[in-house]
C-alpha cells in the first residue's frame, strides 16, 4: 500500500490522466509491477509526490539504493513531462527515460537508467541535465 492507504482520489500524480487507482496505485500497493522502464519512472515520480518511501526503496537497485529517502527538504512537485525514452520495453534488460519534473522555483531535468532484476524494473541511477 502507498503511504496514503488506498491513495489519493482523482487523477494520478504522474499526469497520465488516469485515476490513481487505475494507474500508479496498483504499482504502489504491490498488486502490479511496472511493465516498462517508462511506467516505473512515472510511478516513482508519483511516489515522490506522495512521499511513499517504501515504494521508492523497493524499486531502487540495491547497488545504488540509499538507506532512506529524505522528504524533509523535498520540493513540492507540480508536474511531470516525459521527454524521451530508449529501450526499457517489456522483455528488455535496460532502459533510459529522460524527464522534466516541475516544482515551485524550477524544473528537475534528468536522464534516468533502469534495469530488470528478477523480472522487475528497478531504478539504477540518473544524470541531472541542464
Amino acid at each position: 500500500m502507498s503511504a496514503f492507504g488506498a491513495g489519493p482520489p482523482g487523477a494520478c500524480p504522474c499526469g497520465s490522466g488516469e485515476a490513481y487507482a487505475a494507474c500508479c496505485g496498483p504499482l504502489h500497493d504491490g498488486s502490479a509491477t511496472a511493465a516498462t522502464a517508462r511506467q516505473l519512472m512515472r510511478s516513482r515520480y508519483s511516489a515522490y509526490v506522495l512521499h511513499d518511501e517504501r515504494y521508492l526503496l523497493r524499486t531502487w537497485h540495491p547497488r545504488t539504493r540509499p538507506d532512506r529517502v529524505g522528504f524533509d527538504d523535498a520540493p513540492q512537485w507540480s508536474g511531470l513531462t516525459v521527454v524521451a525514452s530508449a529501450d526499457g520495453r517489456e522483455g528488455e534488460r535496460w532502459g533510459e527515460v529522460e524527464f522534466e519534473a516541475a516544482f515551485a522555483g524550477g524544473v528537475l531535468h534528468e536522464r534516468s537508467r533502469f534495469s530488470r532484476r528478477a523480472g522487475r524494473w528497478v531504478y539504477v541511477d540518473g544524470d541531472v541535465l541542464d
